[in-house]
């Protein structure tokens, strides 16, 4: 897996010189307009950057219903005919708000930080279909400056290029394809129930193992059963597991985090952290802490729930987002509104609560 930003920023040949001219131009520019309401983007080696799809931040089941049925010319048509109705809200709708509000405080504290999130439109609509986007975001007055429309083509390939430190889409082949490149990244899937979020702080609760952490102990789990995890995870309590494919997410709102601790605003903090685990405490939660405590980041919540569904819990927490890499956990969340996205990584891809999944003789 990657680090938080992808370290070979070099993917342009660009004189840093020429590079911090164009950005003091940027800047200018956002400066002398008379409007607040838009503030001007970080540079993209400093900021949090999240991609999200169209699909994920607007519900446009209807519109692709529409392409699948009609295809893309009349597809582009309709949106052109359209593109003054604002789409709905989507499932990764609220934690961009989130986000936002994190901005606004953090714009308080450090009028000149470039340490911000940043968020990024990456589409594989048709630029004609952007008008429609854009008068969305304007219309729920989204700070989104910058898009990647890719006509069609998968977006894939754009994401390091936009140091991008997590990727939600609704589409699951392409969220594998991000992570299979190192980038965080997760499946979200359409709002089944709606449930009052906080307003002033962005919530974001994590499954450990496949998620932050590797899944070499969900391994042993599946394939030699609770007893011999019990042994193994006491053994090797001091031993940091590897890192999972959301870590280096983590560290990055950690980062943020902690510049409002600096400015005594920790019991304050816009920003709480959460870790919702299938783990026992006693039996196997001290080698999941040590870990955390290893890499130097810390996480606000630990729940070990000791096999108890998650939904409950997650529930009285109301994330804006929840990553799990078990469909059984998302399922059990989204019936309780918890917005959840999965994340397809590591072995329990092969299992259905707890089963292993028979293989499509199609595929043989």
């Amino acid at each position: 897996m990657s680090e938080m930003k992808a370290a070979d920023v070099s993917v342009s040949n660009k004189d840093p010189k020429e590079d911090e001219h164009d950005w003091a131009a940027a800047k200018a520019f956002f400066d002398k307009l008379g409007s607040k309401k838009r503030p001007r983007p970080p540079k993209p080696q400093n900021a949090v950057t999240i991609a999200v799809s169209s699909r994920t931040l607007f519900n446009m089941v209807k519109e692709r219903q529409f392409y699948e049925d009609e295809g893309m010319e009349k597809y582009v048509a309709y949106q052109q005919e359209h593109e003054n109705e604002p789409l709905m809200p989507g499932a990764a709708f609220p934690f961009v708000k989130a986000i936002m509000t994190v901005n606004a405080r953090l714009r308080e504290l450090y009028p000149d930080s470039e340490e911000l999130f940043d968020i990024v439109l990456m589409t594989n609509n048709h630029a004609q279909v952007g008008v429609r986007l854009i008068n969305c975001i304007n219309h729920y007055d989204l700070t989104i400056e910058r898009f990647c429309m890719t006509g069609g083509k998968s977006p894939i390939g754009y994401l390091k290029a936009y140091l991008t430190n997590l990727y939600l889409s609704n589409d699951s082949e392409k969220v594998q394809e991000a992570i299979e490149e190192g980038i965080a990244a997760a499946t979200m899937f359409n709002i089944e129930k709606e449930i009052q979020l906080c307003d002033n702080q962005l919530r974001v609760a994590f499954d450990g193992d496949a998620v932050l952490f590797s899944d070499e102990s969900e391994q042993i789990v599946k394939e030699h059963g609770l007893d011999t995890f019990f042994e193994h995870e006491k053994k090797f309590e001091n031993k940091p597991l590897a890192q999972g494919p959301l870590k280096c997410f983590l560290e990055a709102l950690g980062k943020l985090q902690r510049k409002f601790y600096a400015k005594n605003e920790r019991m304050d903090c816009p920003i709480r952290t959460y870790l919702v685990t299938a783990r026992s405490a006693a039996s196997s939660g001290a080698r999941a802490l040590k870990t955390l405590r290893s890499w130097g980041l810390e996480i606000d919540e630990a729940l070990f729930l000791a096999g108890a569904p998650k939904g409950p819990l997650l529930e009285k927490i109301r994330p804006h987002i929840f990553f799990d890499d078990q469909m059984f956990h998302i399922e059990g969340a989204q019936q309780l509104g918890t917005i959840a996205a999965h994340v397809p990584y590591g072995i329990g891809q092969k299992y259905n609560k707890g089963k292993l999944k028979e293989e499509n003789p199609m595929k043989k």
